[in-house]
């Protein structure tokens, strides 16, 4: 189920008021950037859209918010693209998968627990310490595939 912008900024509050992190109003319009994109979104498009809002907006003030959004799991960074996408589920932070939309752009999070635990235990067979992992599948959405005529669309 894609949720809406809307819904996801009241998650990030929620999860930032349980949490006890501070969402500055700079913090806060950066995430409901990324969130209202449906694919992925350069650091430099966020700035370019902060500086037509505030003229004084700064790369290190757009880095820094991203950091904290990255840091707290509200955020993902999509490696291959060097772009940030929404976290629908900042309880599942270290554990998700990114599918990638290569017409449209779109992606989406998913949450596949034995995809986790087989990636984990293969690491661990091998004597390897699992910090971080970033799994990108890069294909074509459901909108996307050629017979798309003929479903119904899977986002909007």
């Amino acid at each position: 189920m894609t949720q809406v912008p809307e819904e996801l900024m009241a998650k990030a509050d929620a999860f930032c008021q349980r949490e006890g992190l501070r969402l500055t109003p700079t913090r806060r319009r950066v995430l409901e950037l990324i969130v209202r994109s449906p694919g992925g979104t350069k650091a430099y498009d966020l700035l370019d859209t902060l500086a037509l809002e505030n003229s004084s907006a700064r790369p290190p003030t757009v880095y820094r918010a991203i950091d904290f959004l990255l840091s707290n799991g509200l955020i993902h960074r999509i490696e291959s693209l060097n772009a940030y996408v929404r976290c629908t589920c900042p309880e599942h932070v270290q554990a998700y998968q990114l599918l990638i939309c290569e017409v449209c752009g779109y992606v989406q999070e998913l949450h596949e627990d034995l995809i986790d635990q087989r990636l984990d235990a293969a690491a661990a067979k091998q004597g390897f310490t699992v910090e971080k992992k970033t799994i990108e599948v890069h294909g074509r959405c459901q909108d996307c595939q050629p017979d798309k005529h003929l479903r119904e669309p899977a986002h909007v």
